[in-house]
């Protein structure tokens, strides 16, 4: 698939009603980006922790998803787990997730997102099984 068959394939789900959008996707990288608004905000008007975490498993799930053979196998989150560095109030956060662990049942992933300026806001830790069909 290519980015925009990847947001397509989003249409519906979590990930578009929270405005994540794919960027780009290597065999090591996955980037996408999510707008800090209404919908991402917890209640005093800062981006909510739990859409830094979506965010995170979105593309740390994705980069397993592709590199795998998804007509053997599927990718399922076993485990995150992030530490909020800044916080946010407007503007877009963009994640990148670097893989670490590529092995034939699990994969890790670490994931950074950052302001458009590039300061660091949140990192995450991305853990995902790898099970046969």
């Amino acid at each position: 698939m290519n980015i925009q068959e990847i947001n397509h394939f989003c249409n519906g789900t979590l990930i578009s009603h929270l405005g994540i959008e794919f960027l780009e996707f290597t065999e090591t990288t996955v980037v996408a980006s999510m707008p800090v608004n209404a919908n991402t905000m917890q209640p005093l008007g800062f981006m909510h922790g739990g859409a830094s975490l979506a965010l995170a498993e979105t593309v740390g799930s994705a980069g397993s998803l592709f590199s795998i053979d998804t007509q053997k196998y599927i990718a399922f989150g076993m485990s995150i787990s992030g530490n909020h560095i800044a916080s946010i109030r407007e503007g877009l956060v963009i994640a990148t997730a670097t893989i670490v662990h590529r092995g034939k049942t699990s994969h890790v992933w670490d994931v950074e997102i950052r302001d458009q300026d590039g300061k660091l806001i949140s990192v995450a830790r991305v853990t995902n099984a790898i099970v046969k069909k």
